[in-house]
C-alpha cells in the first residue's frame, strides 16, 4: 500500500492490476475524513481528461475565435508536442504584442497537498521565467480580514495559523464565544495535508474540562451538540452590530479593562465617542444592537456581563469576512476582546476562526518549511482576488485598494493552474460575460469541471496519487512521503513536466528547471527544511530515511502557545507591527484614506442585501457555507459528494416555517432565484437554520444550460449564480457573497438534464506522425 496525503487527511492507497481500488485511513488519525475516498471511482472514469485538448473553434480559427462558445464547443484532442508548440507560440504572441501584464494568472491554493507539486507555485515560477504576469492578492476565504487586521494588530498571516492553542483553551478558558460557530466539517481540511484531525477531540476535551460554549450563528449545527452549547441565532451580516452593542454594555457598566486599553491600545476614546453617539447621535447600546440582530437586548447585556466575569475566548469565523463591509466584524471583535482585557492571557483573548481548517489552534512545532522558489515577477499590476470580472469587463478603469488607487490591466490571456473560478467567484453570469473577453484561456485540469469546459486549451495534469511528493507543512506536525500509487491516467503529466515542456519550446527550460528533475527539487526542499530546522534545534531524519519510513511526526512543544503573550508581558520590547506598536482601535492610517465605506474605527454599516432591507419582501437570506462531503468544488463528482445530493441537486437547508409558507416539503426540488440568476436545489427542511435564512453549500459544479430552454442559470445548484459580485469595501475589495437575498419556490418544471459531471464532445486530432514527447 502506498501512503499519500491530501487536504482532508492521510491515506493508504490500495491498487489492483494498476488501478486504484480504495483508500484506507491513516492509523494515527482518530477522526478521519471520508472525503478523500471520493476520488476512487472518478480517477479514471469518463470525467477524466485523457489528453491535451483544444476548443475546436480556437484550434480552427486561432485566438479569440468565438469566445461566446466557451463552454459549448467540442474539444479536439492533440498530442503533447502539438499542445506545447501551440501554447508556446501563443505566449510568445501575447507577450510580444501586449506585454506580460496582459497575462493573468490568478490561481491560488488547494491544488495539491504536496510541497513540490503545488500548481499555482509552479505556474508563477514558469511565468516569472518569461518576464512575469498580472497577479491577484488575498484570498476568497478572508480577503477583508487580510487587509484590515494588519492595520489593527500589525499582521494577519502571522497570527491566523499561530493562534492560542486548543491546549491552552482546554486548560484555562471558561467561556468560549464563537461568532459564526465552530463548524467541525470545516476542520476536516488543512492546507498542505494533515496527519491527524484535532478539532473534534480538542473541543470535546475543552467541554469535558468545563469550558462553556456559545455559538452565535444563524445555523445551530455550526457547533456540535456534544458540547451543549447555547445557540444565539443572529441575522446574517449583523455580527459587527452585535459586537459593538456588547462593547457598549461593557463601557456603560464599567466592565471594560481601562488599564489594558491604556497600555496596549490606541484610539479607544474615539471609539467610545462612537459607542455613546457623540459622533452621530446614535447610542450603540444593547437595544440598538438587538433591533439590528433580531436578538433580545437583555440577552446581549447578559452575554457581555458573562464575558467580563469569565476567562473568555472569542472566536471569529472566516465566513464573517465574506459579507458587505466584511472588514468590520474582525475589527469590532478584536476591539471587544481588548475591552475585556484578556488578550495575551492563557485561554483568553480572541482567535481567528477555530476549526476553519484543521490547523487553527493545533499544538505543534512550527518549522521553517521550504517552498519552491517562484523567482521575481517583473510585472507590478495586480487585482484584489475577487475582482476578476471587473478587470475583464472594464480594462483601464480605476479601483481603490488599501489606500491606493490602481488601474485594471487589459488581459489577453488567462492561465489557470489550481483553483476553480467557477466555484470561488460570485455572480457567475457576470463572470461568464467577462470570460469572453480574453483571446485565450489555458487551464491545467484533471477532470471535466466548469473551468475545463470554459477553457480554450486544457493541459491534463496528474492527481497526487499519480506522482511522488512530500507533505510537509509549517501548520501540521506530520511529514508524509507521498508515493505514486498508480501510473498517470491517459496522457496526464504533472504540472512541473507540463511547464518544462512548454519552457523548452520557448528557450526557457533551464531558467525554469535550473537543471533539476522533480526528484532533485523534492530532495532540495527537504534538505533545506532539514538544515533550517536544525538551526532551530530540531533534528529531522535524512531524506533517504524519510522516504524509506514513509512518515514521521514532530513532538509537540513543551508549553501551550498563547497568542500575544510576549506583547502582553512587555509591549515596549515586543511591539506590534502597527504604526503605534499597539492594538489600533482607531487607525489614523485608515482615517487618511477618507473612505465612505470604511471608517477609521469599528463601525456598523447597513448591508445592501439582508433581512433588514426595507424592500426585502418575501426574499430569504442565502448563505453559502463549506460543504461536508468535499473541499470547495474538489471531488464534487466523486461518490462521497454525489451521495450527499438530493436527486442529483445540491441540498438547500430551509427553516420549517419558511418551507410551510411556500408548500415546500423535505426532498422537494426547489428553485432559488433573484435578478442575477437561478438554480435548482433539493430541499432539506430543518429547525437547525433560523427563520428567513437558506443554507446552500458552495462547490456544486456549475451546470449552465447553453440553450436557455429551462430558464435556469444552473441546473445543479451552484449558489454563486445568485451571489452579488461586489467588493466588501474600498479598503479590501473582498468577496461579499454572504450579502444575498433570494426567492425560493417549489419547482414544477420536471426533471432537467444535468451535465455538470459529464465530459463535452471530443474529437481526436492527433497527428499520426507526432511523437508523444516534447
Amino acid at each position: 500500500m502506498s501512503l499519500t496525503s491530501a487536504h482532508w487527511g492521510t491515506y493508504h492507497a490500495h491498487v489492483k492490476d494498476g488501478r486504484l481500488t480504495g483508500l484506507s485511513h491513516f492509523a494515527e488519525d482518530s477522526d478521519p475524513s471520508e472525503i478523500g475516498k471520493g476520488i476512487v471511482d472518478v480517477i479514471d472514469n469518463e470525467s477524466r481528461i485523457m489528453g491535451p485538448m483544444i476548443r475546436k473553434s480556437w484550434l480552427e480559427s486561432g485566438p479569440r475565435s468565438h469566445p461566446e462558445r466557451r463552454g459549448i464547443d467540442p474539444f479536439v484532442r492533440v498530442s503533447w508536442d502539438q499542445a506545447n508548440q501551440i501554447v508556446a507560440a501563443e505566449l510568445d504572441r501575447v507577450i510580444a504584442a501586449h506585454g506580460n501584464e496582459a497575462i493573468y494568472a490568478g490561481s491560488y491554493g488547494w491544488a495539491s497537498a504536496g510541497r513540490f507539486h503545488h500548481a499555482p507555485g509552479q505556474l508563477h515560477r514558469f511565468l516569472n521565467a518569461l518576464g512575469g504576469y498580472t497577479k491577484s492578492v488575498n484570498t476568497y476565504s478572508f480577503a477583508a480580514a487580510e487587509v484590515i487586521v494588519p492595520h489593527v494588530i500589525g499582521h494577519f498571516r502571522n497570527y491566523i495559523y499561530n493562534q492560542t492553542s486548543w491546549t491552552s483553551v482546554r486548560d484555562h478558558c471558561q467561556l468560549f464565544v464563537a461568532f459564526g460557530g465552530v463548524a467541525l466539517k470545516n476542520g476536516q481540511i488543512g492546507q498542505g495535508g494533515l496527519g491527524r484531525h484535532i478539532q473534534k477531540e480538542s473541543i470535546l476535551e475543552a467541554h469535558k474540562n468545563g469550558v462553556e460554549f456559545i455559538s452565535v450563528s444563524p445555523l445551530r449545527s455550526d457547533m456540535i451538540d456534544d458540547v451543549d452549547a447555547a445557540w444565539l441565532s443572529i441575522r446574517p451580516n449583523s455580527d459587527a452590530a452585535l459586537m459593538i452593542g456588547l462593547c457598549h454594555v461593557l463601557f456603560d457598566e464599567g466592565l471594560h479593562d481601562r488599564a489594558f486599553l491604556d497600555r496596549y491600545c490606541v484610539g479607544f476614546d474615539q471609539f467610545a465617542d462612537y459607542l455613546t453617539g457623540a459622533i452621530d447621535g446614535i447610542v450603540k447600546d444593547a437595544a440598538w444592537a438587538g433591533a439590528i440582530c433580531a436578538m433580545d437586548a437583555e440577552a446581549i447585556k447578559a452575554l457581555a456581563r458573562r464575558m467580563a466575569k469569565s476567562r473568555t475566548m472569542l472566536s471569529f469565523s472566516w465566513s464573517l469576512t465574506r459579507q458587505a463591509h466584511g472588514e468590520q466584524p474582525f475589527w469590532a471583535g478584536i476591539t471587544l476582546a481588548a475591552m475585556l482585557g484578556q488578550i495575551g492571557l492563557p485561554g483568553g483573548g480572541f482567535g481567528l476562526g477555530y476549526s476553519a481548517v484543521n490547523t487553527v489552534g493545533n499544538h505543534i512545532q512550527r518549522l521553517p518549511v521550504a517552498a519552491m522558489p517562484q523567482g521575481k515577477n517583473d510585472v507590478k499590476t495586480f487585482i484584489p482576488v475577487a475582482r476578476i470580472a471587473d478587470m475583464l469587463l472594464h480594462p483601464g478603469d480605476e479601483f481603490d485598494y488599501d489606500g491606493g488607487r490602481y488601474r485594471y490591466p487589459d488581459i489577453k490571456m488567462i492561465y489557470w493552474a489550481g483553483g476553480n473560478p467557477f466555484h470561488h467567484h460570485q455572480d457567475l453570469t457576470r463572470l461568464l460575460a467577462g470570460w469572453r473577453k480574453p483571446d485565450t484561456i489555458i487551464a491545467h485540469e484533471w477532470c471535466w469541471n466548469a473551468l475545463a469546459k470554459h477553457a480554450d486549451i486544457i493541459l491534463p495534469c496528474t492527481t497526487s496519487l499519480e506522482r511522488t511528493d512530500i507533505a510537509m507543512s509549517p501548520m501540521d506536525n506530520y511529514f508524509v512521503s507521498m508515493q505514486a500509487a498508480i501510473a498517470p491516467v491517459g496522457d496526464a503529466r504533472d504540472d512541473y513536466e507540463i511547464f518544462r515542456g512548454i519552457a523548452a519550446k520557448m528557450g526557457a527550460e533551464n531558467a525554469f528547471t535550473e537543471g533539476r528533475s522533480a526528484e532533485d527539487w523534492q530532495r532540495w526542499l527537504y534538505d533545506v527544511t532539514k538544515q533550517a530546522s536544525a538551526e532551530q534545534g530540531h533534528e529531522l531524519p535524512s531524506y533517504d530515511a524519510f522516504r524509506k519510513d514513509g512518515w514521521f511526526k514532530l513532538p509537540p512543544p513543551a508549553t501551550a502557545h498563547v497568542m500575544f503573550a510576549d506583547f502582553r508581558a512587555d509591549p515596549v520590547a515586543n511591539p506590534l507591527a502597527t504604526p503605534s506598536g499597539k492594538i489600533e482601535i482607531f487607525s489614523q492610517t485608515i482615517a487618511g484614506f477618507d473612505y465612505d465605506d470604511c471608517a477609521p474605527h469599528p463601525c456598523w454599516f447597513v448591508p445592501p442585501e439582508w433581512l433588514g432591507s426595507p424592500d426585502r419582501g418575501s426574499r430569504l437570506h442565502l448563505l453559502g457555507n463549506q460543504p461536508t462531503a468535499r473541499l470547495h468544488s474538489q471531488l464534487d463528482h466523486g461518490s462521497i459528494s454525489r451521495d450527499a445530493k438530493i436527486a442529483g441537486h445540491e441540498p438547500v437547508k430551509i427553516n420549517r416555517q419558511d418551507a410551510a409558507e411556500r408548500a415546500i416539503e423535505n426532498g422537494d426540488i426547489v428553485r432559488l432565484y433573484n435578478d442575477r440568476g437561478s438554480c435548482l436545489c433539493g430541499a432539506t427542511v430543518s429547525d437547525e437554520v433560523m427563520q428567513g435564512v437558506l443554507i446552500v453549500s458552495t462547490g456544486a459544479w456549475f451546470d449552465p444550460d447553453p440553450s436557455g430552454a429551462s430558464g435556469l442559470s444552473c441546473h445543479h445548484g451552484n449558489p454563486n449564480v445568485l451571489t452579488p459580485d461586489l467588493g466588501t469595501s474600498k479598503l479590501a475589495q473582498g468577496p461579499a457573497a454572504h450579502s444575498c437575498l433570494v426567492e425560493v419556490e417549489k419547482w414544477n418544471g420536471g426533471a432537467v438534464a444535468m451535465t455538470a459531471h459529464k465530459p463535452p464532445l471530443i474529437e481526436d486530432g492527433r497527428r499520426q506522425d507526432s511523437k508523444a514527447t516534447s
